[in-house]
């Protein structure tokens, strides 16, 4: 059994620190909002800290699922940050899809660091079948995939510290081509007045198909769109990817594309709405 503080209890934080109770590890969590951490602690039964640092202190890992590049720094470099009540020997874990940056600086502030990124939205973390990209050292890898495994179906380290979260960035950018060619075959069989059941039974086993075909064609077509990971949250990937293609040299039309279409999603009112949602935007 370990010890672990777990910061960041929303609705991916909540079932991953969930999971790591069930398999009899001693958690701790932090949250911004503190009522959310107690009522994880309610349901869960582990412990509540009123800072990163005193959760952290003197655990054997610490892992943080937050929002974005701040929101992490605070967390962990912050003045109660995680990184000055951290033992030397634990191991520290990030599961926010930040940019490669600051995955990098706090890889060069701490031994074993492991940027580790997540795929399979809120479904996956609750199931604890989620998809997960590490960045770091073998040392720090051998420490956190353990731990990791709790929550996991699939742990690929993919590189040195950053390349979990330029791997989910990768991820990002398939996800929004292969939603947009979604959006208009969907408006496609709509404007062709076919049986959008009987056209996904013919097309679904072939080479069209796809994940959010698989799981989001039905309810595109039912104009339901609360599947949980918001637009605003793939605006803020799609704008981490489109900045790291700028250092990098690649370039990304299509998610430049589909990122200002987001953006008309989000004047339409569907800021919180799921991914799914990109049909909106396209006429009946």
């Amino acid at each position: 059994m370990a010890t672990i503080a777990f910061i960041g209890t929303g609705v991916m934080g909540a079932p991953m620190a969930g999971h790591l109770v069930s398999a009899g590890h001693a958690v701790t969590v932090y949250n911004r909002t503190r009522s959310k951490a107690e009522a994880w602690a309610a349901h869960y039964g582990g412990a509540v800290a009123d800072t990163p640092a005193a959760a952290a202190a003197g655990m054997d890992a610490v892992i943080t699922c937050v929002g974005n590049d701040d929101d992490l720094a605070a967390v962990t470099l912050g003045a109660e940050g995680a990184f000055g009540a951290m033992r030397e020997d634990a191991v520290f874990i990030d599961h926010t899809t930040v940019s490669a940056d600051i995955a990098r600086r706090l890889a060069a502030a701490r031994s074993l660091v492991v940027d580790a990124p997540v795929s399979g939205g809120q479904a996956g973390a609750e199931t604890g079948a989620l998809s997960i990209m590490c960045g770091g050292s073998p040392a720090a890898m051998a420490a956190a995939e353990p731990i990791i495994a709790v929550y996991a179906a699939r742990i690929v380290h993919v590189g040195a510290a950053g390349a979990g979260q330029t791997t989910k960035m990768v991820n990002q950018i398939a996800i929004a081509g292969v939603l947009q060619g979604v959006s208009e075959a969907l408006r496609f069989a709509q404007a062709s007045d076919l049986d959008l059941a009987k056209v996904f039974e013919a097309i679904s086993g072939g080479a069209a198909q796809s994940w959010q075909m698989v799981n989001r064609w039905q309810s595109m077509g039912e104009e339901r769109f609360d599947f949980g990971f918001a637009v605003d949250w793939m605006r803020k990937d799609l704008g981490l990817a489109l900045d790291e293609a700028k250092r990098n040299g690649a370039v990304l039309p299509v998610a430049a594309l589909v990122d200002q279409f987001y953006a008309e999603v989000q004047k339409m009112g569907g800021s919180r709405q799921d991914t799914s949602a990109l049909v909106r935007r396209l006429p009946k």
